[in-house]
């Protein structure tokens, strides 16, 4: 929606999954040209069926991705990949086990043509709450989870359904501005994670993978004739317990100029939308299915029908 490469966060502790995750996504790009960077190769994170070929510390995954190691020096790994912007739709950073989303978030800051799209956070249903209490690990457990914006709660089919559901308002009451969002083996849809890349029909099912564990996702669609608040709309919609994940989308303005609207749990952003955007406003939804309520969005969709003062 901008000029900016769009940027996630994966993190988590030792074992959440964040490597499962990002294998996960580059297997279902759906024509995405997706960069990776990952604090290290190691034992070579990446599907050994996914790679065409190596070169150095960059490896070229099938279907236009790319894999970058960036050691301990992230800002240099980050300048490497902005060279190669003109193939790049979105640009995924795994960070270390005890690494905090913050201080890579500081890194972005000092390019400007890369832009926080959000932080997705990576927790073992197993182990999550054990370890955010424990003396050692506990401080920087908690440390990730504060700074999601969504949290995955991984390995669901390994906790009993009375756990799930313990550990699952447990972080709810800990982390109140975080989505929790349930996953097997990280089976998520790319668009929960870096959002919507081709137009849907309304009323979109999204099933990542089949298994009695698996949720299930719904994209809900809206044209939105008349001009609104996208400033107003964009709170709302991330304030909202509408069961929201996410949220894209283009609205006109009172003066008649488009705005573009992006939300990430309860992280909000606006900004002038491309000028090449007209006709309708139009807005795309993405929430868990039993959750997501559309009178809630069409509730905030009618709120901010209202002019701010000065128009």
């Amino acid at each position: 929606m901008s000029d900016k490469i769009p940027v996630t966060l994966i993190g988590g502790y030792l074992g959440a999954g964040k490597t499962t995750l990002v294998n996960h996504l580059l297997r279902n790009a759906g024509g995405r040209r997706l960069a990776v960077l990952v604090n290290e190769f190691g034992e070579l994170p990446i599907d050994a069926d996914l790679i065409t070929a190596r070169d150095g510390n960059l490896i070229s995954i099938s279907g236009g991705c790319i894999c970058c190691s960036f050691g301990s020096d992230l800002l240099a790994a980050l300048m490497q990949i902005r060279e190669r912007r003109e193939a790049i739709d979105h640009l995924l950073i795994e960070t270390s086990g005890v690494a905090l989303p913050e201080s890579i978030v500081q890194s972005l800051s000092l390019l400007p043509d890369l832009g926080l799209d959000g932080v997705i956070v990576m927790a073992d249903a197993e182990t999550i709450e054990q370890r955010a209490r424990d003396r050692y690990m506990g401080d920087t457990v908690r440390a990730q989870l504060a700074h999601a914006d969504i949290i995955v709660l991984n390995k669901v089919d390994l906790v009993s359904p009375e756990r799930l559901e313990a550990v699952s308002r447990w972080l709810v009451e800990t982390e109140p501005r975080a989505r929790v969002v349930p996953s097997q083996n990280a089976g998520i849809p790319l668009e929960i994670v870096v959002g919507q890349h081709a137009p849907r029909q309304p009323d979109t099912r999204l099933t990542p993978r089949s298994g009695r564990h698996t949720a299930d996702y719904q994209a809900l669609h809206f044209e939105i004739d008349a001009p609104r608040d996208p400033e107003r709309l964009a709170a709302a919609l991330a304030a909202t317990d509408s069961g929201l994940l996410r949220a894209k989308g283009f609205v006109r303005r009172f003066d008649g100029t488009f705005a573009a609207l992006h939300i990430v749990g309860r992280r909000a952003q606006v900004e002038p939308a491309p000028g090449w955007i007209e006709g309708p406003g139009r807005l795309v939804c993405i929430g868990l299915a039993d959750r997501i309520d559309r009178s809630a969005i069409l509730a905030a969709i009618e709120a901010s029908s209202i002019a701010p003062a000065g128009y």
